[in-house]
């Protein structure tokens, strides 16, 4: 008895990377939040002061970064296929 055929699904690799793209820019705010969490990981120095210059710069470095990905991500998405998922 022959097991039954199943067919491949066939999604349009444009309209598949665009919704890709989409949920990478909806999980840039959650690995936003993770990342300004990290400084109160750190605790103290070796001389118990604590790193707040460091921390600082972490946070504006990766608000910063967080910017630059964002703009990269919606220069790759179309405006096309964005419109007709919305409605």
């Amino acid at each position: 008895m022959k097991p039954p055929t199943q067919r491949a699904v066939f999604l349009a690799r444009t309209t598949y990377r665009q919704r890709r793209l989409r949920d990478a820019l909806r999980m840039l705010p959650i690995l936003g939040v993770v990342l300004w969490l990290t400084p109160l990981l750190w605790g103290a120095d070796e001389t118990g002061s604590s790193r707040t210059g460091s921390a600082f710069v972490f946070v504006f470095t990766v608000w910063v970064l967080l910017i630059v990905l964002s703009a990269i991500f919606a220069r790759f998405l179309s405006p096309d296929e964005q419109a007709e998922g919305e409605s």
